[in-house]
């Protein structure tokens, strides 16, 4: 488990670790001998044409005769990078490395991270358009909404790989899990409850998006954006106009906070006061998820209403909201399966997956790493990152949905 330490010790730690021998977190590896002058030929001219002539007769080869079938790009440029902002690609480049072990690491999906210094969506997405061949699938990362949106659009529409904007639908995938298993304990239907959101870029809108689909009625659902409330009368874009409350008044959060069943802010921090909490219905559920400091801080939250269930994204916390849950698997079951897309339904199996796998107890070797017991709760309503079976039952859960709802090429 990740311990937090005193932002001095932090800083140090994380710049030696980064920069000790050899920099950065990733390597390239050989996967084939070159050990003779015979490994040579065939590693190399002029045995290396064989597999080129077979690709140029037919591009399907190239998941044969090279590792586009287990090869992710992770691309940013630098727009929005965790709560860091605007710092520009090449800054982005230690967030993009990251991710790029994490794929590897849970899901032993080999990732390569690209930084584009490209701010226009249209031309940034034709870039990565260009690059693609090589890839199997493209994971977009830290691009501010709503260009995020456009990049993903045009390249969904022109490419015949998985295309997954994780900021926007990871999120997605792991709030609308935990929502799932937190309905159920407090014992609330999906399609009765009130929920309000601060926040409405793009893990706003993905999270909104998902949650309808899933049950929420769009007329329970009040979306805020930094100039309140997004109704019908309001000039806003297309993304967020789909929440449009059909109403000429636009509330403050605190009056439409009352009675709500659920809270989600993707937003920022001290957004809500106890008194806005105590001012929800019975067995509130929240999803404070600013980073570092979410809306309301845990134990105040808590210490207003202690029945409630609240997720943050911070790992000492009961309940974070981590992305790990699930990016990892969703590719590693598109993959598998020959997707050509990452659509509604594999993300919905996702939820699922996760969801259902938080009712398990978790293994020794979990509740080891957590250093506590671990048993579906209002305080384990999502499983662990660390929990090995997540690559097996989400992968797979993934790969089916992608047959099924015929995603795939193959």
């Amino acid at each position: 488990m990740i311990e937090y330490h005193p932002m001095n010790d932090l800083k140090t730690s994380s710049l030696e670790y980064h920069s000790r021998k050899p920099a950065g977190k990733l390597q390239i590896k050989i996967t084939k001998p070159i050990r003779s002058v015979d490994d040579l030929s065939l590693a190399y001219t002029p045995g290396v044409a064989e597999p080129c002539l077979e690709i140029s007769k037919d591009v399907k080869k190239a998941y044969q005769y090279t590792n586009k079938n287990n090869l992710v790009a992770v691309v940013s440029n630098g727009s929005a990078v965790l709560g860091l902002g605007d710092i520009g690609a090449l800054a982005s480049k230690p967030v993009m490395e990251g991710k790029a072990v994490l794929f590897k690491h849970f899901a032993g999906v080999d990732a390569v991270d690209i930084e584009i210094d490209e701010k226009n969506p249209v031309k940034l997405a034709n870039i990565i358009e260009a690059i693609s061949p090589r890839f199997g699938g493209i994971n977009l990362e830290d691009i501010k909404a709503p260009e995020c949106f456009v990049v993903e659009e045009i390249l969904k529409k022109k490419l015949s790989i998985p295309v997954f904007h994780d900021d926007q639908h990871g999120t997605a995938v792991i709030v609308s899990a935990g929502l799932l298993n937190a309905l159920e304990i407090v014992n609330k239907k999906i399609e009765e409850v009130k929920v309000v959101m601060t926040g409405a870029g793009a893990a706003g809108i993905a999270i909104a998006k998902l949650i309808t689909a899933l049950g929420v009625k769009k007329s329970n659902l009040f979306m805020f954006d930094s100039k309140g409330l997004i109704t019908a009368n309001r000039e806003v874009n297309k993304y967020k106009a789909e929440f449009a409350q059909e109403t000429d008044q636009s509330p403050v959060c605190q009056e439409t906070l009352k009675g709500a069943d659920v809270f989600i802010g993707v937003s920022k921090a001290n957004l809500l006061t106890p008194e806005m909490v105590q001012s929800m219905a019975k067995k509130p559920i929240l999803f404070a998820m600013a980073n570092p400091n979410p809306e309301i801080a845990y134990q105040v939250a808590k210490a207003a209403v202690p029945e409630m269930i609240m997720a943050t994204g911070r790992s000492d916390y009961p309940n974070q909201v981590n992305n790990v849950l699930c990016f990892p698997y969703i590719f590693r079951g598109a993959l598998d399966s020959g997707a050509k897309e990452i659509n509604e339904d594999m993300k919905l199996a996702a939820v699922k997956a996760i969801a259902k796998l938080a009712h398990e107890p978790a293994t020794p070797e979990v509740e080891k790493i957590y250093k506590t017991k671990l048993k579906f709760g209002p305080e384990y309503i999502l499983p662990k990152p660390f929990d090995k079976r997540l690559k097996d039952i989400v992968s797979r859960a993934v790969s089916k949905a992608a047959v099924d709802s015929g995603g795939t090429t193959i």
